[in-house]
């Protein structure tokens, strides 16, 4: 991807490291994960999304399931210490970066999202990044580098620890730099779902579907998350910002990061009910679909397909 000489966000607020702490969880809202929200922005809140999903079943045939938040919430007490490691100066120097790298890519998200917004007469509010290393305090609760990159719908910031890459690539076999930027536009697809109002609504699902149910709108948001990290592909692709093999980079992350293909990494049996993100195929479909359809509205398909 091309990066290096162009502008980066200023919604970036490096996380201060913590070894101990004694704060409490982000209460009932809890961060929205890559695997290992209070809606506001200017949409006019939920009566916006409903009247939105109202003009897509009349228009486009889009059902009208909302998806669930997938949450985890963490221990309100986080009393272990956190080991770091020592890093060299070619370590610092490669964090320093990846982290360069992402700051250019929240900027992509940030015009691509505003443009959209912009399309439906909306105001686009852009979420915070959070770089950190070993562990940093979010509204949701302690931030830990084996958690993966996740995003906070109570402070609308996305965390992520950089060497997150390193695991990309020696343990899911996820090369190239578009991969990375693939995990940022899946947790900023978050953060879109939180602008609409979806978050809100999921999370009341939340409190009435037994977990099997849950989980299906738990995957359907989650592969909402990747057609958006399509549809920003799209966009970044019409700037001339992408590279050869760059799209096969991020199919490439969304395969390598599928429910199926971890729990077989892991040595269990695959088992379709307790799917949180979606297979590979499913991700691999999901940011394919954005990639070709790049609107929000054929985003409500994964939705519309729960039975």
């Amino acid at each position: 991807m091309k990066w290096e000489d162009r502008r980066r966000s200023s919604n970036v607020r490096r996380g201060p490291s913590m070894n101990r702490g004694g704060f409490g969880g982000g209460g009932s809202r809890g961060p929205v994960f890559l695997p290992m929200g209070r809606g506001r922005g200017g949409l006019g809140g939920i009566i916006f999304f409903f009247i939105l999903m109202a003009l897509m079943r009349g228009l486009f045939g889009i059902g009208s399931n909302l998806g669930e938040e997938q949450t985890r919430n963490e221990p309100d007490q986080y009393q272990q210490q956190t080991q770091i490691e020592p890093r060299t100066n070619s370590q610092s120097n490669g964090r320093e970066r990846l982290e360069d790298f992402l700051s250019v890519v929240l900027a992509d998200t940030e015009d691509v999202w505003n443009a959209k917004f912009e399309e439906m007469n909306a105001t686009y509010t852009e979420p915070t990044m959070v770089p950190f290393t070993g562990s940093t305090r979010s509204a949701c609760g302690v931030a830990q580098s084996n958690m993966g990159p996740f995003y906070c719908p109570l402070d609308e910031s996305i965390y992520i620890d950089a060497d997150f890459y390193n695991q990309l690539v020696n343990q899911f076999g996820a090369e190239g730099d578009f991969a990375l930027a693939y995990v940022l536009a899946h947790e900023v697809g978050h953060h879109v779902q939180n602008q609409l109002g979806i978050l809100e609504q999921t999370n009341k699902l939340r409190q009435t579907l037994s977990t099997k149910e849950y989980n299906k709108y738990s995957v359907a948001q989650e592969l909402q998350a990747d057609y958006f990290g399509g549809l920003f592909a799209y966009y970044v692709q019409e700037k001339g910002y992408l590279e050869p093999g760059d799209i096969d980079e991020a199919m490439n992350a969304a395969a390598a990061i599928g429910d199926d293909k971890i729990q077989e990494m892991s040595g269990r049996n695959v088992n379709v009910d307790t799917f949180t993100h979606g297979s590979s195929a499913q991700r691999k479909e999901a940011f394919d679909l954005g990639y070709q359809n790049h609107d929000i509205e054929h985003s409500m398909v994964f939705f519309d397909r729960i039975q």
